[in-house]
């Protein structure tokens, strides 16, 4: 587990913004970079090496995300809270907000809580992370700059006895303006699995971060979703953020379709979250 420990409400902590003035069109997030869990918390109730594991964030994907930042000349806005504590990437009435059951694994601390609780939680790591993210895009707007929200996660190669073959996932909803020329890219490097919506997709409740800053304003986003086995060390993070970086380093976003009467693009999806 990291070594760094956040003070108790310290909300100014759960959130790290690197690089506020990157030149790249693209803004990188990282919703489960971390696996801290505030002194306040304890363990939540499970034993220390529980909190290594995927259940506590997306092991590998925050060294990627830097990665590829600082190649790229790119924002990051990373959570530095687990996403035990509260999901970052969840709306506010979502039952997975803060689960009591993460997988197969019961998370004692999360159980019964009160809504003083639920609100302690959301006061110290959801409302940072997700006022970070809104600064930074609304500053690039005001000042006109092409944004692209690209969120980075990791994902298990076997969820609940089922193996997954793909490397790495792009993950997206009706506007592929990014996702398309992402997929083709990497489909084309060859001896790579690439998931189109695989191993999850928006309709698994997924896709939140990008709903509330990019899809509300019609912005091109998707997320990345790369299989942690492929970067479990400093050589699989390194050959991962090389790959994406030459990707991002020449894509080209698709044009914006038109609309359909059930599209998504620029609704105000922003509107119904609770604050």
């Amino acid at each position: 587990m990291e070594k760094k420990r956040l003070a108790p409400h310290d909300p100014s902590s759960s959130v790290r913004t690197t690089n506020r003035k990157g030149r790249s069109p693209v803004v990188l997030v990282c919703d489960h970079a971390s696996n801290f869990i505030p002194a306040q918390f304890g363990t939540l109730g499970l034993d220390d090496s529980e909190l290594t594991r995927h259940i506590a964030w997306d092991p590998g994907a925050a060294p990627v995300a830097r990665l590829m930042a600082a190649a790229l000349d790119a924002v990051l806005v990373e959570s530095q809270v687990s996403r035990l504590v509260i999901d970052c990437n969840r709306p506010l009435d979502s039952p997975d907000l803060i689960s009591p059951l993460s997988e197969t694994t019961p998370i004692p601390g999360n159980a019964q809580l009160s809504p003083a609780e639920r609100a302690e939680r959301i006061a110290l790591a959801y409302e940072p992370f997700h006022a970070a993210i809104e600064g930074v895009v609304a500053a690039r707007l005001a000042a006109g700059r092409e944004t692209q929200l690209v969120s980075v996660h990791s994902f298990t190669p076997v969820y609940k006895q089922v193996p997954r073959p793909w490397h790495i996932g792009i993950l997206h909803d009706d506007d592929t303006r990014l996702s398309a020329p992402l997929i083709a890219a990497l489909e084309a490097r060859g001896g790579i699995v690439v998931g189109d919506n695989q191993p999850y997709s928006p309709a698994d409740r997924v896709y939140f971060t990008l709903e509330r800053h990019a899809r509300s304003r019609g912005l091109p986003c998707a997320m990345i979703e790369i299989r942690n086995d492929e970067i479990a060390d400093e050589i699989g993070q390194r050959k991962w953020a090389d790959l994406l970086t030459g990707i991002f380093s020449k894509l080209e976003p698709e044009p914006l379709p038109k609309p359909s009467a059930t599209s998504k693009v620029g609704q105000a999806i922003e509107g119904t979250v609770q604050q």
